[in-house]
């Protein structure tokens, strides 16, 4: 390749920026952006998103190891860069062990009245759900699946928190997620709401479920307290996933990815 241009130094306000979108949920949203790090989740971006990008952020570490495909996308990427040095770069990661490049990315807006318009809806919806993990684990089955949606209460974690964003491994930009005030919106629009419960009078197993609903909501609850009592009184099913004796409960990710794979292979009607 030939000779490259040097990059602009990363401005100590763009830091501050960046430090903001990295802990401050007001700053993410104010902005409209969050940050994705690491080498493969920023060149995946690269591939697949460029036009989201706002600016990459690169160490003369992640530069001196930098390959010729990772030279290649960064030369075509429209977006700034800029370098910053690798004691600077520590102080903006929230990683223990930064590879030295960072993404600021444009939060999608997806339109949820168009979502929610299609024939079949088949989503997840997270009632309180607290732990970053749990929610970009959802997220990345939601993408995975080829759901609808995922749809998170207010009080939810925030899906564009850093811990969120690289539980989803690279699929944050992949699926529709909306937070909503009030789970009444899905039967304002049609939609069935099936709650995944441990204890519940008139529950039934998933596995005696054969058919579902075109326009269907799987809600699964706060890691500690479960879906909330409201929605399950307004769920047309109860359901639980049978458990080998012993075992008390699966963490809410494993619940979502158990209903999501299971009711997406049911006949609809």
């Amino acid at each position: 390749m030939g000779a490259v241009t040097p990059l602009p130094v990363l401005t100590r306000a763009e830091a501050s920026r960046i430090r903001g979108l990295l802990r401050d949920k007001k700053t993410r949203v104010s902005e409209g952006a969050f940050v994705v790090e690491g080498v493969k989740p920023c060149l995946d971006l690269i591939s697949r998103y460029p036009q989201s990008i706002l600016s990459l952020i690169v160490t003369p570490r992640y530069l001196s190891v930098e390959t010729e495909a990772g030279q290649r996308a960064r030369a075509g990427l429209s977006a700034r860069q800029f370098v910053s040095t690798d004691v600077g770069f520590e102080r903006l990661t929230d990683v223990e062990m930064p590879q030295g490049v960072l993404a600021v990315v444009r939060q999608p807006q997806w339109d949820e009245a168009q979502v929610f318009g299609r024939a079949n809806v088949l989503g997840l919806y997270g009632d309180r759900l607290q732990d970053p993990a749990n929610v970009g684990a959802i997220i990345r089955t939601a993408a995975a699946l080829n759901l609808s949606g995922v749809w998170l209460s207010a009080d939810s974690a925030d899906h564009f928190n850093p811990k969120v964003v690289r539980a989803t491994a690279g699929t944050i930009l992949s699926v529709p997620v909306f937070q909503v005030r009030d789970y009444r919106i899905f039967s304002s629009y049609g939609c069935d709401i099936y709650s995944a419960v441990l204890e519940s009078a008139d529950r039934v197993t998933i596995r005696s479920i054969r058919t579902i609903p075109s326009r269907l909501m799987i809600a699964v609850g706060n890691e500690g307290a479960g879906v909330a009592s409201d929605i399950v009184q307004a769920s047309r099913v109860k359901y639980s996933i049978p458990l080998a004796e012993g075992v008390e409960s699966l963490n809410v990710a494993a619940t979502a990815a158990i209903s999501a794979f299971y009711f997406g292979g049911l006949r609809r009607w």
